[in-house]
């Protein structure tokens, strides 16, 4: 029988040690340590949701690995003092926190800072404030910016995500001020409806109406990049940031965009898998990619650990190859042996590398906003866990609002891998509309499993044919042989994103009697452009 030999690491745990900042806030943490050997370098996460989000850090692995590690709570959130204010007081707190972890006596002065999403944020926000003792950074599916890809995408108010994201940390505000002994009834009267019927609470209009999330009249108050997102994209200065930084996303994750363009700034290695906002898992959504596509299969936690040991000598890039369902290793991204290749929008519903021809008609559909195109999978992060990567849209698709093109059955593998986009030539009766496209992928029997999705608003002069442009984000799916590739083209993707009322006004201040039904026209020539991988 084997016999491992494996002596105890006794350990030294200090809970709620606390850290003052600058201003005199004390903020809180758990401090874990080897009791004995050191100094050591010290791995620092830190989180705005509470105890329960830290117990899924890889603590004992660190600590094999050499590491120390302190897992803080934000200022306002599980045990630290203050009030929390997303994303403005992550720098400087950071720095503060990196500071004082590296007087102690068992830091030999190296800090390395990882996380997923908010707390990736955080870690490089810290970085951004360039901290003595800071030397890398491990960040997992977080947004480059707080307006474009976080709040907004194309333009586009991202609804469902802000509600969810809010209302949580509504709660959460409310629960650290009940710990303090404040009175918190009222407080949880209203957004506990938020929570209960989030569904209803999105189609609250105006949307300006929502009560019980402290930054919701911030958030839909400045659709447009103006001076209040200027401000907060000055506490992540990509410019600023020296350290390493090694970048994990998920083809299904709505800071997929965040995390390829933090790349393209920091530079640093890459792994993008086929998983939602969280890496992992071997299915996401309607598909399981098997036991290969997971975290612990593609032993991204030990790269993780290599990589903040200075010690990583994988891949520049590793992505998951859907439909061939592989992870493939790459020297660069985007791929430049990939060909951007125009697939048009014909008329009779076709998907075709041929152009339209001149006497091809366009095609029409009415377009009301009282009653949106509902979202079904996608990069989500919606309070229905279930609702979100690759999800089978026939039911969708049998609406009169959502226009369909597609291949014949593809005779062999097209391999569709980087960026992607659609090139809209559309009209609208009305002032305002948005435009959706969503690459889909159909399956033999008929089954029709989303890929990728996006939108874009636009204000123009009503009957005027425009171009508009789809950023799809980007893909790696291999439509297989037997499969067909269709693109959906509406003008909503709700609660995903806000509706528009047609009226050049936004949702946050329209009500349901004053939308107005839209008339649009997409016009030949409009196309999908797809990377497309020799083979």
């Amino acid at each position: 029988m084997p016999k491992l030999d494996r002596p105890p690491l006794p350990l030294t745990v200090e809970h709620d040690t606390p850290m003052p900042m600058r201003d005199g806030t004390v903020l809180r943490g758990d401090v874990y340590r080897p009791a004995s050997g050191g100094p050591f370098p010290t791995l620092l996460v830190r989180s705005p949701y509470g105890e329960g989000s830290l117990r899924g850090t890889p603590k004992i692995p660190a600590l094999e690995a050499g590491f120390a590690v302190v897992l803080q709570h934000c200022r306002g959130r599980g045990s630290s003092d203050g009030e929390f204010r997303p994303w403005l007081d992550e720098g400087p707190d950071g720095y503060d926190t990196i500071a004082w972890i590296t007087a102690q006596p068992w830091s030999n002065g190296e800090v390395v800072a990882a996380g997923m999403s908010y707390l990736a944020g955080c870690a490089l926000q810290a970085a951004a404030t360039r901290p003595p003792g800071l030397k890398a950074v491990f960040a997992s599916m977080t947004p480059h910016d707080f307006h474009d890809g976080l709040k907004y995408h194309g333009g586009a108010f991202s609804l469902g995500s802000a509600l969810n994201w809010g209302s949580l940390q509504a709660m959460l505000g409310l629960m650290h001020g009940a710990a303090a002994g404040e009175d918190v009834a009222a407080g949880f009267g209203t957004v506990l409806p938020l929570i209960a019927d989030p569904a209803g609470a999105a189609r609250t209009l105006p949307l300006r109406d929502i009560p019980g999330i402290p930054w919701w009249e911030e958030w839909i108050s400045h659709p447009t990049r103006d001076a209040y997102w200027e401000g907060l994209a000055e506490t992540l200065r990509h410019d600023r940031i020296e350290v390493p930084v090694m970048h994990v996303a998920g083809w299904f994750d709505l800071f997929l965009a965040g995390t390829l363009e933090n790349r393209r700034r920091l530079g640093g290695p890459l792994i993008i898998g086929p998983w939602s906002h969280g890496p992992g898992a071997s299915g996401t959504g309607a598909v399981n990619f098997g036991f290969a596509a997971s975290a612990q299969a593609a032993q991204l936690e030990g790269r993780q650990l290599a990589f903040l040991r200075g010690a990583d000598t994988g891949p520049a890039v590793r992505i998951f190859v859907m439909g061939d369902d592989v992870w493939r290793d790459e020297e660069e991204w985007p791929l430049a042996r990939a060909v951007e290749t125009r697939y048009y929008l014909r008329a009779g519903g076709l998907l075709s590398p041929e152009p339209p021809g001149p006497a091809e008609d366009p095609a029409t559909f009415v377009f009301d906003p009282r009653d949106p195109v509902p979202t079904v999978g996608g990069p989500l992060l919606l309070a229905d866990p279930t609702n979100v990567g690759p999800q089978d849209q026939r039911e969708v698709e049998r609406r009169p609002d959502v226009l369909c093109f597609t291949t014949p059955v593809l005779a062999a593998d097209v391999e569709v891998t980087g960026p992607l986009r659609v090139t809209l030539r559309a009209a609208t009766s009305a002032v305002s509309t948005d435009w959706t496209a969503k690459l889909v992928d159909v399956r033999p029997g008929g089954r029709a499993m989303s890929v990728i999705d996006g939108i874009v608003p636009n204000r123009t002069e009503p009957g005027r044919a425009a171009e508009f442009v789809i950023d799809l984000v980007a893909t790696s799916q291999v439509f297989k042989a037997g499969h067909r590739i269709r693109v959906e083209i509406s003008s909503s993707n709700f609660p995903r994103f806000d509706r528009n009322p047609g009226t050049g006004r936004t949702s946050a201040d329209s009500t349901e009697d004053e939308m107005v039904v839209q008339h649009q026209t997409v016009f030949p020539g409009s196309f999908v452009t797809l990377p497309i991988v020799p083979r």
